[in-house]
């Protein structure tokens, strides 16, 4: 199981965003660090077929990112993922695992499990519109992992979250990444320095750190050397 970027740019009209970048990702966690503005986000959606790269192509164990096959295989939540407020956290999931075409058997039954993964069997039947900023994002995991993707890609997950719920939230993250490519993109340090199995570190485009913690020694002095600025929120 790998995912490939072969020489993958992406050129907007007087910016070069993601300048040529070549990776193999296999199961577990990747950190991919970077400040804003760094190139996270278009690597991501690129990652996701979202985006087209300019030139560079990525596929997983042989499949172009751009296909319906890859889809299937794919779980993603972004910076803000879409929710109906009136729904509650089950009706949701239950929605959502129809549109990814579980039948309702399976839908009932992988809601069930999911819900209890992310710890909202308790507030299952509560509408989203009274969730915690945390809840919203367990449950944006739970949807994203419906139908138990091999690529999980998660978009600056943790930001706005308090400490307790950070702490939960990575919990939950390090588990998935036990069988899966987990794709984790923050600039948030402490995110990443006690989960990920890798770490990319992103600036202007290109990788500048690819590697475990050990090759950095302290992460977040490292991310101030390289940004000049808080890795905290």
């Amino acid at each position: 199981m790998e995912l490939v970027l072969d020489r993958v740019s992406k050129q907007y009209k007087n910016k070069l965003a993601v300048d040529t970048v070549t990776l193999g990702l296999r199961p577990g966690v990747i950190g991919l660090l970077g400040a804003n503005g760094a190139g996270k986000t278009t690597l991501m959606r690129m990652i996701c077929g979202i985006l087209k790269p300019t030139c560079g192509t990525i596929t997983f164990d042989g499949l172009d990112v751009s296909g319906e096959d890859y889809r299937d295989v794919l779980g993603y939540l972004p910076q803000d993922f879409g929710y109906y407020p009136n729904f509650t956290g089950r009706k949701f999931l239950i929605y959502m695992a129809a549109l990814k075409g579980l039948d309702k058997v399976a839908a009932k039954s992988k809601t069930e499990d999911l819900l209890r993964l992310v710890g909202l069997t308790d507030a299952a039947d509560k509408k989203i519109k009274t969730y915690s900023g945390g809840m919203k994002q367990r449950l944006g995991i739970a949807q994203a992992v419906l139908n138990n993707p091999k690529i999980l890609v998660l978009d600056e997950p943790t930001a706005g979250l308090d400490p307790k719920e950070r702490v939960r939230f990575r919990n939950l993250i390090a588990e998935l990444g036990n069988d899966r490519i987990v794709i984790l993109s923050t600039h948030i340090v402490s995110d990443v320095e006690q989960i990920a199995d890798r770490i990319l570190m992103i600036k202007d485009g290109r990788f500048i750190y690819d590697g475990n913690l050990a090759g950095v020694g302290n992460l977040e002095e490292f991310y101030l050397r390289q940004f000049g600025e808080g890795g905290e929120e």
